[in-house]
């Protein structure tokens, strides 16, 4: 083999060499990955903007009620005590309660809303529905949906930490009122009506009972 041909193949050699040594250095890359943040200003400007964004207002309390008032202040201490809670969680929770509590009234079946009342409240719904049976009347409802849901006060007792927030509801339902003989006396099957109810629950926060009750109909 001449000298020329030897050269040639000590130099591949040696290119295999460094190439394999680089490929370990540097790893293999699959698919896209985050770029390294540069060192200096931009890793301090970045920093401080998550700071920022960090101390801002809680969006999960200011788009249901004002930054500045009192109900803020007490859903800020309600996530304080218990970080866990969340305002749109919970009224999300409330607009489902609230289907389930008044179609339960309506229907005179309280055996399986009784435990979101408070025992006052239920000692209302259940003379409200005495009142009916003793008239002889009966009503049949189809809920159609919540129109509105509104956030309208929150208070916290700082003694108790007993948490009552108020909501605001339009519902939406057809209702028909029937006597002994079946004949409608009130309401409509086809014609929907709006049902307007300010409601207040209530609970104490940071205890292991997560249940909401409902303990004012006409706040």
């Amino acid at each position: 083999m001449n000298s020329p041909m030897i050269q040639l193949l000590v130099l591949a050699a040696i290119a295999v060499f460094l190439i394999l040594r680089l490929k370990n250095v540097l790893g293999t890359r699959e698919g896209f990955e985050e770029p390294p943040v540069p060192k200096g200003g931009t890793e301090t400007g970045a920093r401080r903007d998550f700071e920022v964004i960090e101390g801002g207002p809680d969006r999960d309390i200011i788009d249901h009620v004002p930054e500045d008032s009192d109900a803020a202040a007490a859903l800020a201490e309600m996530k304080r005590i218990e970080p866990s809670f969340g305002v749109s969680d919970f009224l999300q929770g409330a607009r489902s309660a609230y289907e389930m509590i008044l179609m339960g009234y309506e229907r005179g079946d309280l055996s399986a809303i009784q435990p979101f009342l408070a025992e006052d409240v239920f000692e209302i719904f259940v003379d409200g529905v005495s009142a009916r049976e003793d008239q002889g009347l009966t009503i049949e409802a189809e809920f159609v949906g919540v129109r509105e849901l509104t956030l309208t006060d929150a208070t916290l007792d700082p003694e108790t930490n007993m948490a009552e927030l108020t909501i605001r509801f339009v519902g939406e339902l057809t209702s028909v009122v029937r006597d002994k003989g079946g004949d409608i006396v009130e309401g409509s099957p086809t014609k929907v009506k709006r049902q307007k109810d300010n409601w207040t629950f209530a609970r104490v926060m940071g205890t292991d009972d997560p249940n909401w009750r409902l303990v004012d109909t006409d706040a």
